[in-house]
């Protein structure tokens, strides 16, 4: 009975012992949590004052900071807006393509009887989907209201316009679409046969062109891009030399030091991006009432299309990555030759 009321008073005894380290260890727990989400808060609060700090050096010299993001903006705004023209021009394409015809310019000798007779043998051929005759008088009458010059078309003695049959062939390839006008041609009485697509390829082989010279405009500008900003960092860390030493003179790291450059590049980035894209709204809106006026002499509503939002969140990011690229590599390059002795 001795035996077992000892062991009872020294359980009673250790039973406050063991709840006392059970709440050390639980608050110890607890505790790490509140100190991972503090230091979380004070990095995130530390690259926000960083930044902060960064654009506030930029606006203590206005005068280089502009000067800086204007040749930043014009090499943005060069190949954007190039490539704000590529894509209108091939929207104008796209509207321009269909289904290929074939038109026959008929022979003067050949009267509107003749050639009717030619359309209906044409509709015959398995490999044309479709024929149209515009005869002699139709031609005129459709010149004669078009071109504005009736008047002159009174003192000639003969109709000078020739029937035309427009074929649509069936679907077939490049190749066979030019076997196909080159047997057209033999007609008798065909004068000329012309295949409508043939200026239509030459435009999509000149928008190939165009779109590659954009391409290379845009690396060249791109590079020149990282060099003005990584020159103008370069100029940055010259002047913060002896702010630099003595921080690593306490402690400061590589990365510590890196910070407030990386983000003053990025500032550069993001403002010349900004500007780069308002300098292409601004030309796009000097030229698009001119366009319009050309496209309605020509029947056509076209109007220009600018950046959109994809384009302009990709305009921007690229300009910022830019910017970091170019700080990152001129502080990385100087940022070596700072060391205390």
């Amino acid at each position: 009975m001795a035996e077992q009321n000892n062991r009872r008073r020294g359980a009673q005894r250790l039973e406050p012992k063991a709840k006392v380290a059970v709440k050390r260890s639980a608050s110890a727990t607890s505790g790490r949590k509140p100190r991972q989400a503090t230091a979380l808060r004070y990095d995130s609060d530390n690259h926000w004052q960083t930044a902060k700090t960064a654009f506030s050096r930029l606006l203590t010299t206005p005068a280089a900071t502009l000067m800086t993001v204007a040749v930043l903006a014009i090499a943005l705004a060069l190949p954007g807006v190039l490539y704000s023209g590529l894509k209108n021009v091939q929207q104008v394409a796209a509207s321009w393509e269909g289904d290929p015809r074939i038109a026959l310019y008929m022979e003067l000798s050949v009267d509107d009887q003749q050639a009717d007779s030619l359309s209906r043998e044409l509709l015959l051929r398995d490999d044309l989907a479709a024929v149209e005759l515009i005869s002699r008088a139709d031609g005129l009458a459709e010149f004669r209201a078009l071109s504005g010059f009736g008047d002159v078309l009174e003192y000639l003695g003969q109709n000078p316009i020739p029937a035309v049959i427009t074929v649509q062939p069936a679907l077939m390839s490049n190749d066979e679409l030019i076997e196909l006008q080159q047997q057209l041609e033999m007609e008798p009485g065909v004068a000329e046969a012309q295949l409508d697509m043939a200026w239509v390829q030459r435009l999509n082989s000149a928008l190939e062109v165009a779109k590659r010279v954009v391409v290379m405009l845009g690396i060249l500008l791109a590079t020149a891009v990282l060099l003005v900003i990584g020159n103008t960092v370069r100029v940055s860390i010259e002047s913060r030399r002896e702010e630099i030493l003595i921080a690593k003179l306490v402690g400061a790291t590589d990365s510590w030091v890196r910070r407030p450059f990386l983000y003053t590049g990025a500032w550069y980035g993001f403002l010349g991006g900004l500007c780069g894209w308002g300098l292409i709204q601004l030309a796009l809106m000097l030229i698009d009432t001119p366009v319009r006026e050309l496209a309605g002499l020509y029947q056509n509503s076209f109007s220009l299309l600018g950046l959109g939002l994809v384009d302009t969140t990709l305009l921007i990011c690229f300009s910022l990555f830019l910017g970091l690229i170019g700080a990152w590599v001129a502080v990385s390059r100087y940022l070596r030759s700072i060391e205390p002795q």
